[in-house]
């Protein structure tokens, strides 16, 4: 299977980039239905990504039905996979509105899963969790944005609901469902700024608390809060008084 890579495009699509580049290798029959994928350090280490980039591509490819992964296994291909008819590309998300509508759906969606996460998690997507929130507080810690761990954390929560389709919608929706990965990518990480991320974190800790403790409904709660409050921070940011 050790094949040369081909280089990445676009360093703000990395994983399209990576997606493309590993399902061409399924399209093309270099992988065989059945055959084992290289590990997550392998990719990272070929493909010169990080290890969200990674994560987030695997979870496209299983979201279109081309690869499964069996926790402590490995993933595996399971062949050319489907076209889904439910996208949400970057010319869905160009304008605030379009953010906006993605919160509402997130917020009808994820409520529900952090509620199953809290019935059904195990210690280990505690830790996930844990790991994700972890990141982001480095993140913030060293002036960056974090986009790719605030992310992670709500796929993980996605996962921890022990139901596979909810993690396939978050794969699809993808990283460009945080709201500032659209539209403040080009930014300066400002001192107001990181307090607004610091806001974030807490709301997230909030969801890990309820979860961890296995409070559905807190977890419901602590899920919608966060997201209302995401949706009425974008609404506040349409004008320049209420900009961050």
């Amino acid at each position: 299977m050790a094949t040369a890579a081909a280089p990445l495009r676009r360093p703000r699509s990395l994983t399209a980039d990576l997606v493309e580049a590993l399902a061409d290798r399924v399209r093309d029959g270099r992988w065989q239905a059945g055959s084992k994928l290289p590990t997550e350090g392998a990719v990272m280490a070929e493909f010169g990504v990080s290890r969200t980039v990674v994560r987030e591509a695997i979870s496209r490819l299983q979201a279109a039905g081309m690869v499964e992964t069996r926790h402590g296994v490995g993933t595996f291909v399971l062949g050319q996979g489907e076209a889904s008819s439910f996208r949400i590309g970057p010319q869905e998300l160009a304008t605030l509105n379009d953010v906006i509508g993605v919160l509402e759906l997130r917020i009808g969606v994820e409520t529900e899963s952090a509620a199953l996460a809290a019935a059904r998690r195990t210690p280990e997507n505690v830790a996930a969790m844990r790991a994700a929130l972890d990141a982001f507080g480095t993140a913030v810690q060293e002036g960056r944005d974090a986009v790719g761990p605030d992310y992670q954390f709500h796929l993980e929560i996605a996962r921890a609901t022990q139901n596979p389709r909810y993690a396939d919608l978050m794969a699809t929706l993808g990283g460009s469902m945080i709201p500032r990965a659209r539209l403040d990518s080009a930014e300066p990480v400002t001192p107001q700024r990181l307090e607004y991320l610091r806001r974030v974190n807490l709301e997230h800790e909030s969801i890990l608390a309820a979860i961890e403790r296995q409070d559905a409904d807190a977890a419901r709660a602590a899920m919608r809060t966060h997201l209302a409050n995401s949706k009425e921070r974008r609404q506040r940011a349409a004008t320049p008084a209420g900009r961050r």
